[in-house]
C-alpha cells in the first residue's frame, strides 16, 4: 500500500483527548479505526482493540477512533460519550460527523481498520470484524 496517511481536519471534535496532528504522530506506529458506536460489528472489535491498547502503547503504539455516524443520533456528541463510558474506550476518539476523514480515505465500511508506520504510511488495511490475529501480528512487525 505504501501510501501517506492523510491529515485529519483540525476543526473536528476530539474525545478522550486533544487534536493530534500527523506530524506528532512521527515515530509512532498508529491504528485508525473507522467505526460508529451502533453497529454490532464495531463493538465486537472493541475487546480487541482494547487489547491492543493496553498491551502496546508503551512502545509507541497509537490508536485513533474516527466515530463516522451512520445514523443522526449517532451525530450527538453526548450520545457518543456516553458510548465511549460504556465501552470502556478510553484512546482518542475523533467525530467525524460529515465524514471528512471517511471520504479523505476513501473508506466504505465499518468497521475499517488502516495501520500507519513510523512515518505515517498506510502499511495495511483491514474492513470488517476478524484478521485479529493477522492485525496483532502487523502491529508488531510495525512496533519493531
Amino acid at each position: 500500500m505504501d501510501i501517506n496517511a492523510p491529515e485529519f481536519p483540525d476543526k473536528l471534535v476530539w474525545l478522550n483527548g486533544p487534536f493530534i496532528s500527523m506530524a506528532k504522530l512521527t515515530g509512532k506506529v498508529v491504528l485508525i479505526d473507522f467505526w460508529t458506536y451502533s453497529c454490532i460489528n464495531c463493538q465486537r472489535t472493541l475487546p480487541y482493540l482494547k487489547k491492543w491498547w493496553d498491551k502496546y502503547q508503551k512502545f509507541g503504539f497509537v490508536l485513533i477512533g474516527v466515530h463516522a455516524p451512520e445514523f443522526d443520533f449517532e451525530k450527538d456528541p453526548e450520545n457518543v460519550k456516553k458510548a465511549l463510558k460504556m465501552y470502556e474506550v478510553d484512546w482518542p476518539v475523533i467525530l467525524d460527523n460529515k465524514l471528512e476523514i471517511w471520504n479523505l480515505y476513501a473508506n466504505h465500511y465499518w468497521p475499517a481498520k488502516y495501520l500507519l508506520d513510523h512515518n505515517g504510511k498506510i502499511i495495511y488495511s483491514h474492513f470488517g470484524e476478524g484478521n485479529y490475529i493477522e492485525t496483532e501480528l502487523k502491529i508488531k512487525e510495525a512496533l519493531k
